[in-house]
């Protein structure tokens, strides 16, 4: 753990681990001091990485899976855009869908790389998924990007010819049941790895990540108290995967108390836009790209114009968009991608989610109160799949 016992989003650490929450906190504290690092850890890879991945890249015909589950699915669907933007061929899907239907979503005569994101690396789904990859599709290879050097993704990647493995430091390797730092560390790790941020955009959302957990928490003080029942967030592209993530966040945190939905900020209006009334509070991810942004700024228009909300809140990597705009600004990120604008704007996502989990009375650290959600997932029962198809045939 980078962070030390101090106050932390105002708390202090003390009294953070007497209300059930210090180990979440400083693992979302830390993140701005965790993403050189991994940086620096990809960077000194590169070698052996590139050794593995280049030839595969070069082949036109390649697939690539990012997958995994939950949370770890949510990285692929983040990543997706921009290696789609680099001209790969490429899906997210999740291992949850892979393992309960692999003759839809594996490929059996198209050579793919599987990219499995795993905080544990032991979960049922997540080793299931490997293993029908390895049974349907002939010619198969494996990228495993986890947080545990014991999990048994990592150690089926050191034993094979076909797998490569990076392995994060210890620090992402969260003990709180929510993924924090390990999601934006494997995030960040991979948009290293396949180029789709260089390595020295890591700097950049550190200092803005550490700049606003310290300037933000008033807002997100006034955000807790005002005890919304709902609350939206909306992205576009890479942010559309970060709006789901900050959703299941403060699902997870709250326990379910608090109804989180995500979408992007176009298809918002294709009815689920009805969910809006004045216990809602809709936090929209504007992009920093220029066509884009154009789209997220119409709507958050459009909403505050309704005046149906109990709060529209704008989180910018530039300056407020208008004058009198609600607005949470990500320092020193006006030209960055928005994978790199990813990385603070879930780090504000995850302090608003701790601090209502805290004001609920709940510990976040543990926060199922009836135990039946755990840390990594128990109760899969993994059927065996026989044949290469899975579907009705006539």
């Amino acid at each position: 753990m980078l962070v030390a016992k101090g106050d932390i989003l105002g708390l202090a650490g003390e009294r953070l681990d007497e209300l059930g929450g210090g180990l979440t906190a400083r693992e979302i504290a830390q993140q701005g001091h965790v993403w050189p690092q991994i940086a620096a850890l990809v960077d000194g890879r590169r070698a052996a990485l590139d050794a593995f991945l280049a030839p595969l890249l070069a082949r036109r015909d390649l697939r690539i899976v990012l997958t995994g589950a939950g949370t770890s699915a949510f990285i692929g669907e983040c990543l997706a855009p921009a290696m789609l933007a680099q001209g790969r061929r490429v899906e997210a899907v999740p291992t949850t869908d892979i393992v309960s239907g692999p003759g839809r979503f594996l490929q059996a005569g198209v050579a793919t790389l599987v990219v499995s994101f795993a905080r544990s690396g032991s979960s049922p789904e997540s080793l299931a998924a490997v293993a029908l990859a390895d049974q349907l599709v002939a010619d198969v290879h494996h990228l495993v990007i986890t947080c545990n050097a014991d999990g048994e993704l990592y150690r089926m990647a050191q034993q094979r010819t076909n797998a490569f493995a990076i392995l994060l430091p210890d620090a992402t390797h969260d003990r709180g049941f929510a993924m924090t730092t390990s999601f934006t560390s494997m995030l960040l790790a991979a948009a290293l790895a396949f180029g789709a941020l260089p390595v020295a955009a890591a700097g950049a959302p550190a200092r803005a990540a550490l700049d606003l957990l310290d300037g933000s928490l008033p807002t997100l003080q006034a955000l807790v108290e005002r005890r919304f029942r709902r609350v939206v967030y909306l992205g576009s592209n890479e942010l559309r995967g970060l709006a789901r993530e900050a959703a299941l966040k403060l699902l997870e945190l709250t326990d379910g108390q608090v109804v989180a939905l995500f979408d992007s900020p176009l298809g918002f209006r294709h009815g689920p836009k009805t969910i809006v009334d004045g216990d809602t509070l809709v936090v929209v991810l504007l992009s920093n790209d220029p066509y884009t942004r154009r789209y997220d700024l119409d709507l958050l228009r459009e909403l505050r114009g309704d005046g149906r909300a109990g709060r529209v809140l704008a989180l910018s990597g530039q300056v407020a968009p208008e004058p009198g705009t609600d607005c949470v600004t990500a320092a020193g990120m006006v030209q960055a991608h928005d994978l790199a604008l990813a990385l603070p704007y879930i780090v504000f996502c995850q302090a608003f989610a701790l601090l209502q989990s805290l004001a609920l009375g709940l510990r976040p650290d543990t926060p199922s109160v009836s135990g039946t959600v755990n840390r990594v997932v128990r109760g899969v029962t993994i059927h065996p799949f026989a044949g290469g198809r899975d579907v009705p045939r006539d």
